[in-house]
């Protein structure tokens, strides 16, 4: 199929700014709801040409087909699109840490018991018996064909 470069850029760097590209099974759509001016038959032929070049890893579930880059995916679009090393892909940056307390700081987890903690429960003595019919009864054979016990 043939895509025009411009909407071929377009999917390659969306592809490369997010690392992931999702469409979903559907060629007739007008659009594709990430990238503007695209149509999603153009991402799925565009995305099926890499995935053959194993340059994206391709999976699909639930009637969405989902690419992500491989680090050869990384190099080659990075040569296609001029991009200098520094660059990487959303997926690969790493997260600011957040600041968090120390481990000493925090108070303790296990405060005083209470009456209604599982341990009271636990060691309760029973108060009434089960009731009528809860005795257990041995019945050899019944139900297996013999007659019944009498």
């Amino acid at each position: 199929m043939l895509i025009p470069k411009s909407h071929r850029r377009a999917i390659y760097e969306y592809l490369f700014n997010e690392g992931v590209t999702v469409a979903k099974k559907d060629p007739n759509a007008k659009t594709h709801p990430n990238i503007e001016g695209v149509t999603n038959l153009e991402v799925m032929m565009a995305m099926k040409s890499l995935a053959s070049r194993e340059l994206v890893k391709q999976q699909f579930a639930w009637r969405h087909y989902y690419w992500y880059l491989t680090n050869e995916g990384i190099t080659y679009l990075r040569e296609y699109l001029n991009l200098p090393e520094g660059v990487v892909p959303a997926t690969i940056k790493s997260k600011p840490r957040e600041n968090r307390l120390p481990l000493g700081d925090r108070p303790s987890r296990s405060g005083p018991k209470t009456e209604g903690d599982r341990d009271a429960y636990r060691t309760a003595e029973k108060q009434t018996d089960a009731g009528p019919g809860a005795a257990p009864v041995y019945r050899a054979g019944f139900g297996r064909g013999a007659p019944a016990p009498q």
